[in-house]
C-alpha cells in the first residue's frame, strides 16, 4: 500500500502549468515538521539542523488550480496522496538524480480563509512547539507573522479586492446536522 498523509506549510506559493494536452498540474514545497522532543528539537536548532522535513507536493487537475488560487506561502494543508520516485539525467553533470515527490489525491485547506490568502510578504518563524498527541491541526509548531502592505485602494487587509468573492463557485456551504450519516 502506497499512501501518505502530511500536514504543514507551503515553503511558497504554488506554481501551476499546463502539460500538452492541457491538464493542469501544481507543484510546492510543504514543510512538515520532524517528531522530536523539545529537548532534540532545541538541540537541532542550536546545531543548525533542519526541524522539519521539505516534501514536493504535485497535484493535477482542478484541485490544482485550486491550489495555485487559494494557497499562498505559510498556508496549511493537509495532503493525502502517494510517493513517486523518479530520476532524470543533469544536463550540466551528465549525473543521475534520483526524485521523490507526492502525488496528491485531495489537499484540504486548513485555517482561516484569510491564513490561506494571505499576502506575498508572509513571514514564518519555524521552532514552535508542537504537541503532536491532540488532533487540533491548528496547533502546528509554526508562528505566523503576517506583514501586509499599506497600499489600500479598495482592499481589505488581507490584501485582495473586498469586491471579489474569491471562493466563487468552486465551495459550497453543505448544511450540517451534527449527525455521523452512517
Amino acid at each position: 500500500m502506497n499512501r501518505v498523509t502530511l500536514i504543514g506549510r507551503l515553503v511558497r506559493d504554488p506554481e501551476l502549468r499546463y502539460t500538452q494536452s492541457n491538464q493542469s498540474v501544481a507543484n510546492f514545497t510543504l514543510a512538515v515538521d520532524k517528531r522530536m522532543s523539545r529537548e532534540k528539537k532545541q538541540e537541532a536548532e542550536s546545531q543548525n539542523r533542519p526541524t522539519a522535513d521539505f516534501i514536493r507536493i504535485n497535484v493535477w487537475g482542478p484541485q490544482a488550480v485550486n491550489c495555485e488560487r487559494y494557497l499562498r506561502k505559510g498556508s496549511q494543508c493537509a495532503v493525502e496522496g502517494r510517493i513517486q520516485t523518479g530520476s532524470y539525467q543533469d544536463r550540466e553533470t551528465g549525473k543521475t538524480v534520483y526524485t521523490t515527490d507526492i502525488v496528491a489525491d485531495n489537499v484540504e485547506f486548513l485555517g482561516s480563509r484569510s491564513d490561506n490568502q494571505g499576502s506575498s510578504n508572509y513571514n514564518q518563524n519555524y521552532g514552535d512547539n508542537q504537541d503532536y498527541g491532540n488532533d487540533n491541526y491548528s496547533q502546528t509548531g509554526y508562528q505566523n507573522n503576517n506583514s501586509y502592505n499599506n497600499n489600500s485602494y479598495n482592499q481589505n487587509q488581507a490584501g485582495f479586492d473586498s469586491n471579489d468573492d474569491f471562493f466563487d463557485d468552486d465551495f459550497t456551504e453543505i448544511e450540517d446536522d451534527g449527525r455521523i450519516p452512517f
